[in-house]
């Protein structure tokens, strides 16, 4: 396992201290996220953690809950989720972060929105003084992507359709197309997160502000706690 790697795994377990039995758990995507589900899932498995249910943030989250036999509920069907677990792209001091690189973001937003505590996990190199140097994803509904497109190119966005390796366009789970928009340092996040979500067509963007309770990232060998 190379350090990022096991950077991304310390934090994820550090994380998973917090997770009680009886909660109901928002459970990620991502690389970082992958080893908090392994970790919950084994406990789960062993008897240490019970009564637990969780929402996944995505169809390849829901899978791997699947394989430990972690009951999943829709988030419909809850009022209110206890804890969640899940990765960044980026990070800066306020705890404001990108997130979307793995193109469940809405999911990702909806979860977190809904939970009591946030808990991102992180190495060291999502760490950043100031967003923007991570591409921003911005989810868009296919039928208004021209449009969109067009919109956030007018305003010096450099939005960019993401694509698979056939060329034709990704769709998150959603069905939905994603714009990763090239913003360099982005000045005052909550006002151009505003600004997206005033244009018809944005379903949601990747900025995640005011919802994450604490970031914890794995440096080395030690463990950082942001919050």
């Amino acid at each position: 396992m190379d350090s990022k790697t096991q950077e991304k795994k310390n934090a994820a377990l550090k994380a998973v201290e917090q997770v009680q039995s009886g909660m109901t758990l928002g459970l990620g995507t991502g690389s970082t996220a992958y080893f908090a589900i392994e970790a919950i899932g084994e406990q789960w498995q062993a008897g240490t953690l019970t009564d637990i249910r969780a929402i996944p943030t995505s169809e390849a989250t829901a899978t791997q809950a699947r394989s430990y036999g972690i009951p999943l509920v829709e988030l419909a069907d809850v009022d209110r989720i206890d804890l969640t677990i899940d990765g960044a792209d980026e990070f800066d001091p306020h705890l404001r972060l990108i997130k979307g690189g793995g193109g469940a973001l809405f999911r990702e937003k909806l979860v977190a929105f809904a939970s009591d505590i946030m808990l991102v996990i992180s190495d060291a190199s999502k760490e950043v003084e100031h967003l923007g140097a991570f591409p921003l994803p911005v989810e868009v509904l296919p039928k208004a992507i021209r449009l969109v497109e067009r919109v956030l190119t007018e305003k010096g966005c450099r939005p960019t359709l993401r694509t698979q390796k056939d060329g034709t366009p990704y769709l998150t789970d959603n069905q939905n197309y994603i714009l990763d928009c090239q913003l360099g340092k982005i000045a005052d996040p909550e006002r151009l997160d505003l600004e997206f979500h005033l244009v018809p067509g944005i379903v949601e963007t990747g900025l995640f502000l005011g919802l994450a309770t604490q970031v914890i990232v794995g440096q080395g060998d030690e463990i950082k706690v942001f919050g």
